[in-house]
């Protein structure tokens, strides 16, 4: 064989082997959008949209990802890693998830379940004592606040679907609620969401054990830190951190390589930054995560990172009822469990203007949702006035990134910012806007 033939043929071979790379990170087969009844066309106004809002300073950029049919048919960076310094987004940039930790914890936790070492309707007290006596916030006619005892204990399920009574610091209406979560550490008032991460796990557990629980256990829905809670029961069932027994039993298996609870020295040039200014109010973003330092305790409510490729491989785990490249996380069966209604007639948490924070609401500003083990899920085509079907789930996180899995359009879609503050639930509904309308059959 020539010099130049040899030459050619590494070239070729090199080449092969870095695509064969990149859909393996990207963890499924290409295919040309046509080929599984979507719009290379139409998909193109993804970029032109996000581009536009890049342009206009109200996102700093963007990596969105697409399967349909189990093929990868879109695969675009768009915009600025860290616009202040120039630095391009990259496809493997990593993201702050935020609460798209849940649905991570939330499968680690079922894994548990399906090994018959945690049921559904335990008391949460069976795996962390501190929960045995619980206490619910109440107030007279006047307003004056006193405890009660709770009148029956705090279930896993309760956990898996936001109705163990607990709440957020961050995002409660209740003053005495907030002043017993910033006590315990749970949240600082003035600092970063999530940042629960800088206190041990004893410490994170006897804390919000202590505090008052603001409903009665099941009957009401309210975004909580009750993933984070499930995540002690994980370690308290398995004997490991959660972030090992996620490593060990979900991430490895999945080949989510960057996916994690911190950044480690060699990949932290390629964490993705928000904008230095809220685009909203022209004042200074939303404090983020500091998520090159190793947390004391890892939030399986918030404090996770990861990349949209690893994520893509987690929602078509999901997509193919708990199953991906001849590793099985989960049953068919736990897959559609945790895709179901769960909240039935309960009610959420009202606002001050007397509407409902159903998930809907506050994920995507929009009704037609109810919650799932781990998800929110979509009760039905219409209501929501934004694309999706009925049984399609998802969630978001507060840093700007959002995912959903649609079983009856075989699709599954991550969409990966650093967008803190009011501004995401416009571009949650942005991005399922312009996935829908690429669908041609």
């Amino acid at each position: 064989m020539s010099i130049r033939r040899k030459v050619l043929s590494g070239v070729l071979f090199s080449a092969a082997m870095l695509l064969s790379g990149i859909v393996l990170a990207q963890g499924l087969p290409t295919a040309k959008p046509e080929s599984v009844g979507m719009s290379s066309e139409r998909l193109g106004r993804i970029k032109t949209a996000l581009q536009r809002e890049i342009d206009a300073d109200r996102m700093p950029g963007a990596v969105v990802m697409i399967a349909r049919k189990g093929k990868l048919v879109y695969s675009e960076a768009i915009g600025y890693q860290d616009k202040g310094s120039g630095t391009p987004l990259k496809k493997d940039a990593i993201f702050r998830i935020y609460s798209m930790t849940k649905p991570l914890a939330s499968v680690a936790a079922m894994i548990l379940v399906e090994e018959g070492r945690i049921a559904l309707a335990d008391p949460v007290s069976k795996y962390l004592p501190p929960f045995a006596k619980m206490e619910v916030l109440v107030k007279d006619k006047e307003g004056k606040a006193s405890r009660e005892p709770a009148k029956r204990p705090i279930t896993i399920l309760d956990l898996f679907r936001h109705t163990a009574g607990l709440a957020y610091g961050e995002f409660s209406s209740v003053p005495e609620l907030k002043a017993a979560y910033a006590e315990a550490g749970l949240f600082q008032p003035n600092g970063p969401v999530a940042e629960s991460r800088m206190i041990t796990p004893e410490q994170f557990t006897n804390g919000i054990a202590k505090a008052p629980l603001v409903h009665q256990p099941g009957t009401t829905w309210e975004y909580s830190m009750a993933v984070d809670v499930l995540g002690r029961v994980v370690e308290a069932v398995s004997g490991q951190r959660l972030s090992v027994f996620m490593e060990e039993r979900l991430l490895r298996p999945l080949k989510m390589a960057d996916t994690g609870f911190v950044v480690p020295a060699a990949k932290q040039g390629r964490i993705a930054e928000p904008l230095a200014k809220n685009p909203l109010t022209g004042g200074p973003n939303e404090a983020m995560l500091d998520v090159k330092i190793q947390p004391l305790n890892d939030s399986g409510g918030g404090g996770g990172v990861s990349t949209a490729a690893d994520y893509l491989r987690f929602s078509q785990m999901m997509l193919n009822g708990g199953e991906l490249g001849g590793k099985r996380i989960l049953s068919p069966t736990s897959v559609r469990l945790m895709a179901s209604d769960h909240l039935g007639s309960r009610p959420s948490v009202m606002l001050p203007n007397g509407m409902g924070l159903t998930p809907g609401v506050l994920l995507m500003g929009s009704e037609g949702y109810t919650f799932g083990l781990g998800f929110m899920v979509r009760q039905g085509p219409g209501l929501a006035g934004i694309p999706g079907s009925e049984g399609e789930y998802s969630w978001a996180g507060a840093g700007g990134t959002f995912f959903w899995i649609e079983p009856k359009e075989q699709l599954a879609v991550v969409y990966m910012a650093q967008t803190p503050g009011a501004i995401r639930p416009a571009y949650r509904r942005l991005i399922k806007q312009l996935v829908g309308q690429a669908i041609t059959k």
